[in-house]
């Protein structure tokens, strides 16, 4: 099975312009994704909009596609750039691996975590899950909860606290019942991306803000695994005063 990850970054950050090039211990921060990425993939390619990242992946020899500035969703995105690259190379690929350009800290066991979703046949979407620990994080509406079915297929995201445990004072859920949060990192079969980037957004989406309740009312199957390491994502400078002072740069 032939993978292709896809690092979508923009320059154009509102909270955080030029974030792709920030300093993360003394390399730009996308080159550090780039670095962790490689480890689990030997195809790995950074889609940008913006010379200034094209420049920067060509000094440190990485692989490069510039794509459209009007893209909405780094879904859109991957998706283009996985159409030129599948062109420049002349080769298809079975499944695409889309990584967060905004977290340098990504560890290659998440890669090949998903990888791995796809030997069963079905998977034609895949994500990642962590337990959580912390019962502040269940009423967190930034932390998107997922519950999954036995088999670890997802059955829904949300904001909300997810599963409900009735007959319980709150701070005694995470005693009584296991919560997940979800770790934004998809993996898609290459038809399965060409095809969920044409559909129109959802109720549930839009109620929601989640982009992947819209693949699961159009009946997409999304694969889950559980990851141990934390998603540790750089949306602002002050987010990386944050693991500096964490001690991890």
């Amino acid at each position: 099975m032939k993978f292709l990850g896809i690092i979508p970054a923009r320059y154009a950050s509102t909270r955080f312009p030029g974030k792709p090039l920030a300093d993360i211990s003394g390399k730009p921060m996308i080159q550090k994704v780039y670095e962790q990425a490689s480890k689990a993939l030997e195809q790995v390619w950074v889609a940008t909009d913006d010379f200034r990242i094209e420049e920067c992946v060509k000094s440190f020899g990485g692989k490069v596609i510039m794509t459209s500035p009007d893209h909405q969703s780094g879904t859109d995105r991957i998706a283009e750039a996985a159409l030129k690259i599948t062109e420049k190379l002349n080769s298809q690929f079975d499944v695409v691996i889309n990584i967060q350009g905004d977290e340098p800290f990504i560890q290659p066991e998440q890669i090949s975590s998903l990888k791995n979703c796809f030997s069963c046949p079905s998977t034609e979407i895949a994500t990642l899950i962590k337990k959580i620990s912390n019962s502040d994080e269940i009423s967190d509406a930034n932390k998107v909860k997922v519950v999954v079915n036995k088999d670890q297929r997802a059955l829904y995201f949300s904001r909300s606290p997810i599963p409900f445990v009735r007959g319980e004072e709150k701070e005694n859920w995470i005693n009584k019942q296991s919560f997940f949060k979800h770790i934004g990192m998809y993996a898609y079969r290459y038809k399965a991306l060409m095809e969920v980037t044409k559909l129109e957004q959802s109720p549930l989406e839009l109620s929601e803000s989640l982009e992947q309740l819209r693949w699961l009312e159009n009946g997409y199957i999304i694969q889950t695994d559980t990851t141990k390491h934390e998603s540790i994502g750089i949306d602002t400078p002050e987010d990386l005063e944050r693991v500096k002072q964490m001690g991890l740069l």
